[in-house]
């Protein structure tokens, strides 16, 4: 073999290196690899499948959608995948179809897949069939593992997010914080809709209804709508950003001013959020971090079966501030149970006039 007798060691020695076996110092390595990428050698995957008995691919379970979150996941996804030396097979889901999420697992386990990566599924009440019927290590991306020791979770921290926006508009002297919701058979629209009531109970405010929507601009403008009537509502959370988009329009119509009278939080940070009117205060999803981090940990559950898996990290939280948020006008706010007149408290993140944006951790 030509890359052996360049780099001077065995044909067995250059197969450990390249299927990152130990026991290969770092020398040796440092050597076949150049080796091979003098000679242009790409590994053989076809002839690497039939010795390890696994076809080196990895299959992901995902919405049919456009929405901005699973697309960015999804990408996220393929551009780690490409870094494992795993081949990516896709199945598209779409929300409503009763076989759902199981029939698509069932498709890539019919495929011989090494590993499965659901992402941002919905409750399809199919989670206990799932369990029962996949062997192969399962990534599951923003909703809770399956029932199964081979499942591993990423990208659940949207209620720690969701705590995080609500404090921020409680800093700023907000009496209450209301709530935009996603649809809640998304468990990531769930775990907003919880980070957000928990922080309020802690914080002993009212819980004011919740207005859900279905992730799009146009539920966002008719909850607007519906929420500018109220003229007590000083601060929204909405669990998108679009949603948020559409909330704000809806509000100006209404001549309720953002944020000099309604402050309004979004999340996700897609990239127009920065250009709208005025720019959107919002929580900025990780979608590469949680994407690298998972699959890290699939690929080496694959590759170690009988290993412990690798712990998962904390998610980071990035509040990203613009000129959406401000602290309330000075009133009196009923319904929190005395009258006080809101303000800003010292020290508290204020936008600055011209809409620039700043974070922080």
């Amino acid at each position: 073999m030509d890359v052996a007798r360049l780099a001077g060691v065995s044909q067995k020695t250059v197969s450990r290196v390249y299927n990152d076996e130990p026991y290969v110092s770092d020398e040796v390595r440092r050597r076949v690899l150049q080796a091979g990428e003098e000679l242009g050698y790409r590994m053989n995957n076809a002839a690497r499948a039939l010795a390890s008995g696994r076809t080196r691919s990895i299959g992901v379970v995902t919405l049919g959608t456009a929405l901005y979150g699973p697309a960015s996941l999804l990408m996220g996804v393929e551009r780690a995948v490409r870094d494992t030396g795993y081949a990516l097979r896709v199945v598209n889901t779409v929300e409503g179809d009763p076989t759902g999420v199981a029939g698509a697992v069932d498709s890539l386990v019919e495929q011989g897949v090494d590993g499965i990566v659901i992402s941002e599924p919905i409750d399809d009440g199919h989670g206990e069939d799932l369990s029962a019927r996949v062997e192969v290590p399962v990534l599951v991306l923003g909703a809770p593992p399956l029932a199964k020791p081979k499942t591993l979770a990423a990208g659940v921290g949207a209620d720690l997010m969701a705590r995080t926006a609500t404090e921020y508009l409680l800093e700023l002297g907000h009496a209450t914080v209301h709530h935009l919701a996603g649809p809640q058979r998304w468990y990531a629209a769930r775990d907003r809709l919880e980070g957000w009531r928990s922080t309020l109970a802690a914080h002993n405010r009212r819980i004011p209804p919740v207005v859900e929507g279905d992730w799009s601009a146009s539920t966002g403008y008719t909850a607007g709508r519906e929420l500018a009537a109220d003229d007590t509502m000083t601060a929204v959370f909405a669990a998108n950003d679009d949603m948020a988009i559409g909330l704000i329009r809806a509000l100006t119509e209404a001549g309720r001013r953002v944020p000099e009278d309604v402050s309004v939080v979004g999340f996700d940070d897609i990239p127009v959020a920065a250009y709208v009117t005025p720019p959107l205060t919002t929580m900025r999803q990780p979608f590469d971090t949680v994407a690298q981090e998972g699959l890290k940990r699939l690929v080496h559950c694959i590759e170690n079966p009988d290993a412990p898996p690798l712990p998962a990290g904390e998610p980071p939280v990035d509040l990203v501030v613009r000129a959406s948020t401000a602290p309330p006008p000075p009133r009196t706010t009923p319904g929190s149970g005395r009258s006080d007149v809101s303000s800003a408290h010292a020290g508290d993140p204020v936008p600055a006039p011209d809409g620039g944006a700043s974070t922080y951790d």
